[in-house]
């Protein structure tokens, strides 16, 4: 049964970016900011052939100038410039930049790395990893026997209800909905090499995590729900301790890791002959003050805020301390770094981005918190829970089309501003009927 939502969900979420990015002059506009970054390492590789983007000025002032200043992704170190931002998402990209580049020219298109058809295709790459992270999320839900009907409720109020829909269709160039993926993947695989010690379940959540660092290196932090994933401390000790005994698949697998991880690595030593840049220069972490009210609450990108189903599934850690108090620790204690870590960055609103974008990864354990809930929930409580995910997958909606249209604004909400544009369709219908 759930994976029939999958499938429906991946059929209307083809219809909208369809519309939204297929048509007119549209398909210029949706790489945008951190995306332009992430993206420009597969002109650079496929086309150019110049890691230190030479290129930048020609393609973003002049071939593709879109009517404001272009973004400029590139920083210097050693008198050269290099990417400020990571190569994972060019990675896990490429075999659709492949595609569209060899299809190009059958069509009549530029083999220039940014005409029509790669950018069509950078949005079936954002609908493919978000559905292959659905399904990945199914099964992760399946080993905790939640039921069908309950794994489908939990993916589709996550996929409409939550960011994800927005960096699935909107700015899809960004990189979570691709480590929304692969986080899928690692707890997937973690949670059956814990109960089966395959060393292919090793190798696999060993290339997720290598994957996941790639694209965003502080994702990372997923390691730390690891523990949520066993029943107790003896099973969680029991099964570190089995991995280590193994010792041969443990190190071919940190090998593995290494390797995907050093791509990174080998281009800066490409770019300026050092292996070691941070490329984020001034920009860092406020370890000392960290924003954690204005993370999750403020009216400027509060997460419950603008995309209160995080709350909701929050409120299901409440059945878990019930049947499970080491799981109920380990999560929680997961939960409060990751959130402690996120608000520390000097920027704790992440930029121009709808609702705190940084969480889109960390989907998957929201989900399954939520989904043990609702297993655990009476008819009557269920029912209740599924009635409000259904007001907020509407909200969600209004509230992404409220963002695309510039209702709310990318960076600065106000309190008074917020509540002046709260659920204001007819505000929504008046602007869109404007030429644009």
């Amino acid at each position: 049964m759930s994976h029939w939502s999958i499938l429906l969900s991946a059929t209307a979420l083809l219809f909208i970016t369809s519309n939204l990015n297929w048509y007119g002059e549209s398909w210029k506009d949706f790489q945008e900011s951190d995306a332009k970054g992430y993206y420009a390492y597969l002109p650079a590789v496929f086309v150019y052939e110049d890691l230190n983007f030479g290129f930048f000025d020609y393609i973003e002032k002049e071939k593709y100038y879109i009517g404001h200043p272009a973004y400029d992704y590139r920083e210097l170190h050693n008198h050269k410039y290099i990417n400020k931002y990571y190569c994972g998402t060019a990675l896990v990209c490429s075999p659709f930049f492949v595609i569209a580049h060899f299809v190009s020219p059958f069509f009549g298109f530029e083999q220039d790395g940014y005409s029509y058809l790669y950018m069509v295709f950078q949005t079936i790459a954002a609908l493919f990893y978000v559905i292959l992270g659905l399904f990945f999320m199914r099964g992760l839900l399946r080993q905790f026997s939640i039921s069908e009907s309950i794994i489908s409720i939990v993916l589709v109020s996550f996929l409409f209800g939550s960011n994800l829909f927005y960096y699935t269709v909107g700015e899809l160039g960004m990189s979570h909905v691709y480590s929304f993926a692969w986080v899928s993947a690692f707890l997937y695989y973690s949670k059956r090499h814990i109960e089966s010690s395959k060393t292919s379940h090793l190798f696999l959540l060993s290339m997720s995590l290598g994957l996941i660092v790639l694209i965003r290196p502080v994702n990372g932090l997923v390691l730390f729900f690891l523990p949520f994933l066993t029943k107790d401390f003896r099973q969680f000790k029991d099964w570190i301790i089995k991995a280590f005994h193994n010792y041969k698949s443990l190190g071919l697998a940190l090998l593995l890791f290494s390797s995907i991880v050093s791509i990174q690595l080998l281009i800066y030593k490409i770019q300026t002959g050092s292996f070691l840049v941070y490329s984020y220069k001034e920009e860092g972490f406020n370890f000392l003050s960290p924003e954690i009210f204005n993370f999750l609450f403020s009216y400027q990108k509060g997460l419950f805020v603008y995309t209160p189903i995080f709350f909701v599934a929050m409120l299901g850690l409440i059945a878990i301390f019930k049947i499970n108090r080491f799981r109920f620790y380990m999560v929680l204690g997961a939960f409060s770094i990751l959130i402690y870590v996120f608000s520390s960055w000097w920027c704790w609103f992440y930029g121009g981005s709808f609702s705190s974008r940084v969480m889109v990864e960390f989907i998957p354990v929201f989900g399954l918190v939520l989904g043990t809930a609702l297993q655990q929930s009476s008819r009557k409580l269920g029912a209740t829970i599924i009635s409000i995910l259904t007001v907020l997958i509407i909200v969600c909606q209004i509230q992404t089309f409220q963002y695309r249209y510039y209702e709310i604004h990318w960076s600065e909400m106000t309190k008074e501003r917020y509540w002046d544009v709260f659920l204001r369709v007819d505000k929504l219908i008046e602007k869109t009927k404007r030429p644009q």
